[in-house]
Order: structure tokens, then sequence, then C-alpha cells
């Protein structure tokens, strides 16, 4: 897989940055919003399982998923290590699966779980997000949450950069369908970019949208993290910009990544 390689090195190329932590705040913001001491929540993608950690630092359960052994191997080291492990357990699920639903079935074990989460790109693996929105409904309560971080497909901050630097043809890499991305120590994978739109679509009828926000409006995204990392006066100021401009939906059109907050229709 892809991930496996780039497991080792992901929290301290990621996670642990200024950038990282800051883009990660607001996911967070919006799980304690969705979920509470007690509720048991599905993650698809869970990575290194750093918001795992967060969700069982506040009483949630979480039945963790991802396709990559080596980001579930890191995951369970950071488990043990914080002693989360009565709280999180772990699963290896392609979101690509043919037989996605009967997997899903299998991991609630015959009781709904509360909500669902899907951070930083983990959806952007599929074409296309219908079956898995059904195969949520099936296994996810009424009235239970569904917090979905996405790349977008425009992201001025990527634009202007290729663009300044004379790379047109990467400038807009975002609207090719299933386009290459680079992943971890130069494995490649397709990619696809849903507009915040397309994803609603994707999960109606079972789900209702409920909020909508950008992550990475005026923060750069992760892969020009050096920009900011080494200039924390600059940090700071696209932080405050940041928390101001993604208050609006409308930034959600106009960002990195972009989170949706869904909830289960009754019946």
């Amino acid at each position: 897989m892809p991930f496996d390689a780039a497991a080792p090195s992901y929290d301290g190329q990621f996670t642990r940055t200024r950038l990282g932590q800051r883009l990660r705040a607001p996911v967070w913001v919006e799980l304690d919003r969705s979920f509470r001491v007690g509720d048991r929540v599905l993650e698809l993608g869970c990575g290194t399982g750093e918001d795992a950690l967060h969700l069982a630092s506040r009483g949630v359960a979480v039945v963790a998923t991802d396709s990559s052994e080596g980001m579930l191997t890191a995951a369970r080291a950071k488990m043990a290590a914080a002693g989360a492990e009565d709280l999180v357990s772990f699963q290896r699920l392609d979101l690509r699966s043919a037989d996605l639903a009967e997997r899903m079935a299998a991991l609630s074990d015959g009781e709904p779980f509360d909500g669902a989460l899907a951070d930083f790109g983990a959806l952007n693996a599929l074409a296309d997000r219908s079956a898995l929105a059904r195969a949520l409904a099936s296994v996810v309560r009424p009235e239970g949450r569904l917090v979905l971080v996405v790349m977008g497909p425009f992201c001025p901050w990527e634009v202007a950069w290729h663009l300044v630097h004379g790379e047109p043809a990467s400038a807009v890499r975002r609207w090719r369908w299933g386009a290459a991305a680079r992943v971890g120590d130069g494995a490649r994978m397709r990619v696809w970019y849903p507009s915040p739109g397309t994803l609603r679509r994707e999960f109606t009828p079972w789900f209702d949208p409920v909020a909508s926000r950008g992550l990475g409006i005026s923060l750069p995204p992760s892969g020009l993290a050096g920009v900011v990392e080494r200039r924390p006066r600059l940090l700071g100021g696209l932080s405050l910009l940041e928390r101001s401009v993604s208050r609006y939906p409308v930034s959600a059109w106009v960002a990195d990544h972009y989170l949706e907050v869904f909830r289960r229709v009754p019946g």
C-alpha cells in the first residue's frame, strides 16, 4: 500500500508540525461537538491514530480502520503508549472493497455506531462515494453524525504556488479525473477531488448536511508547510485570518480541505 512507507514519518512531517496542529484543531472542535462520552464511532482512514486518541481521551470508543497495515501498526503503538487500548480497536478496511457494506456490518457487530469520522482526505481515494454513503447509512444510528474532511478541487495556495514556479500542469492537477498524487517517499496513487456540492449529492438521501467550512484557506497545504514552519509570525497571522474567513460556508469551496458534517436521516 502507498501509505505503508509513509507511516513512520507521517507524524513528524504533518501531525506534530505547527501547521498540522492548526489544521487539525477545528476538526477536534467539531468532533467534541458531535460526539459525547459513551458514544461509539467508526473511523475511516485512521492513519496513525491521532484523531482516535483524541476521541478516546474524551471517553468515546472508536473502531478505527485503515487500508494501510503500516498506518495501523503506528496507530496501535500510539494507543498502547497512551494506555487507550480499552477504548480503541483497529481493523483493516479498504474503502474500495466490493463487499464494503458487508465488511462495515461486521465491524458494527450488530449495534449501530453513534457516528463516523473520515479525516484529511481518506475519502479522496474513491472516484464516487455513493456506495460508501449507503454502507454508512446501514451502520450509523438515526440522528448520528458524520464528520468528513475531504480535499477539494480548488486550493488557491496550490494554484498560485505552481503558477509562480512555472508549473501550470501541477496548478490544475486537482481538476483531472483520478489525478496521480505522490504519497510518502515517492509512491503514487490515484486521487479524486469532489466539490462540497458533489459530496452532498452523494450522501443524499441517507444524510442531511449540517455544517460546512474550509480547512487550509489562508493556511497553506501540508506540502508547503516549510513556507510557514520557519516563520512563526507569518503562521500566526495566517492562522488569525483562517479563523476569520472559515466561519463562512463558502470557504469550503476555496480551501485545501473542507469539513462537512452530516446527520443521519431518521427512518
